[in-house]
């Protein structure tokens, strides 16, 4: 295995790395740093977990300061696009120690926070803009955000935004950044639309793939249970008292189902929090922050959360219920064994909930051992009225527009998508 000297970075970042413990690169890193170095575009799959953020933050942040070049006023150098505000976080976090000692300014634009302030912070102009779809396109449409300069674009989970409906709002965002520009695409799984998009925004990618997708991490260990829906309550308490002090990831389906969880939880003396839609964004960050400090050691979250927490010392992923996605209980999981470290995933599953396991063991080409009960026969579910839970709701859009509204229908999603440097075509639909 190289070590970081051997994949181009400067001096900087490998002081910054050493001084931050980074002494080996992961695989998707060692794949994909040289390339990026290079100038080509990128389409990465890892698992979650792997280290993507610093395997395009890296090379992005090198880049930008070989340019030598200071931003103006209302611009970005480069752009990166995350599906969720906790994304969003956490992405600017990590790549954040990695520019003390440079000129290079990150700026986050997401939904749920003031959006003159974030007006003010975009008029002096950054070097890196970290934003969700929804609110930056509120931004641009205030003329408080000019792409033109931006030479370099990242599509981080890109799968996720493809879920929540946010292609509308990258067929309007991509057209206006700078070029020629380098283009990386990273995402944990590889759903057929996600080959479309590959080929719509990028140019003669290299592919890196460490990892089948789909696939969960190596060193979760994973079980389900099979019980009753009633019974869940009590099977939840009995696991969560055998390891009190453990950090818990706790994840239902809808925000409703959280919230109600949660509450149940601290009522019989469990030191829990949520996370989800109907949180505004300080509520979340605290939550978040409580979680990652033990303060909080079990966190209810909803779908927002399956892929905008990066905290290494979570030791169980419970799924209270199974996801209506397949490839979300991959990333659901992929919150615990993060950076090297093992963690265990269970999730409940009752009669009505068999088809979604059972779609998800497709995806992952695997069956889930059977820590207790067996397999009942499938019950039709009922599915929560549209807009009544979905715990993805507000993850960034802003001035009303939610993250899932206006979807393309299936079939042609991608049907009016420009590629990189063509003029995209008229359309009549609001994006």
């Amino acid at each position: 295995m190289f070590d970081f000297d051997m994949l181009g970075l400067n001096k900087v970042l490998l002081n910054a790395l050493k001084a931050g413990g980074f002494d080996t690169p992961t695989p998707i890193q060692n794949q994909a740093i040289p390339l990026a170095m290079d100038g080509h575009d990128i389409l990465g799959l890892a698992q979650t977990g792997t280290g993507k953020t610093l395997a395009f933050g890296l090379p992005l942040i090198a880049h930008l300061m070989e340019e030598d070049t200071r931003p103006q006023t209302r611009t970005a150098r480069a752009l990166i696009l995350a599906p969720t505000r906790e994304l969003v976080n956490q992405i600017s976090d990590a790549l954040r120690v990695f520019t003390i000692n440079t000129p290079i300014k990150i700026a986050t634009v997401v939904g749920g926070q003031s959006i003159n302030r974030q007006i003010g912070v975009m008029a002096r102009g950054t070097d890196i803009l970290v934003a969700t779809p929804g609110r930056l396109i509120d931004l641009m449409d205030r003329g408080a955000v000019d792409l033109r300069q931006a030479r370099h674009l990242v599509l981080d989970e890109a799968d996720q935004m493809l879920d929540l409906g946010f292609i509308h709002a990258l067929r309007r965002i991509a057209p206006k950044l700078g070029t020629p520009r380098q283009t990386m695409l990273f995402s944990a799984t590889m759903p057929k639309q996600m080959e479309e998009l590959s080929r719509a925004y990028l140019t003669n990618p290299r592919k890196v793939q460490v990892s089948p997708p789909g696939k969960a991490a190596d060193k979760v260990t994973q079980s389900v249970r099979y019980m009753e829906k009633g019974d869940k309550p009590k099977v939840l308490r009995e696991i969560l008292q055998r390891d009190p002090t453990a950090l818990t990831l706790v994840f239902a389906r809808t925000k409703h189902g959280a919230e109600k969880l949660m509450t149940g939880l601290v009522a019989d003396g469990f030191n829990a929090a949520s996370i989800h839609g109907n949180k505004s964004q300080g509520q979340r960050d605290r939550a978040i922050n409580g979680f990652r400090d033990g303060k909080i050691n079990i966190l209810v979250a909803t779908d927002v959360a399956a892929r905008g927490i990066d905290i290494p010392g979570v030791a169980y992923v419970i799924n209270y219920e199974l996801p209506d996605t397949p490839d979300n209980y991959v990333h659901r999981i992929g919150r615990t064994a993060r950076a090297g470290r093992e963690g265990e995933a269970i999730a409940f599953c009752c009669a009505e909930e068999v088809d979604l396991l059972v779609q998800i063991e497709k995806v992952m080409k695997a069956e889930i051992p059977v820590a207790s009960g067996t397999r009942p026969r499938a019950v039709k579910m009922v599915k929560p009225q549209r807009g009544g839970g979905g715990g993805n709701a507000g993850a960034g859009a802003g001035r009303g527009r939610g993250p899932g509204q206006g979807a393309k229908p299936a079939g042609r999603p991608f049907a009016n998508a420009a590629p990189k440097g063509r003029r995209p075509r008229r359309s009549t639909r609001a994006a």
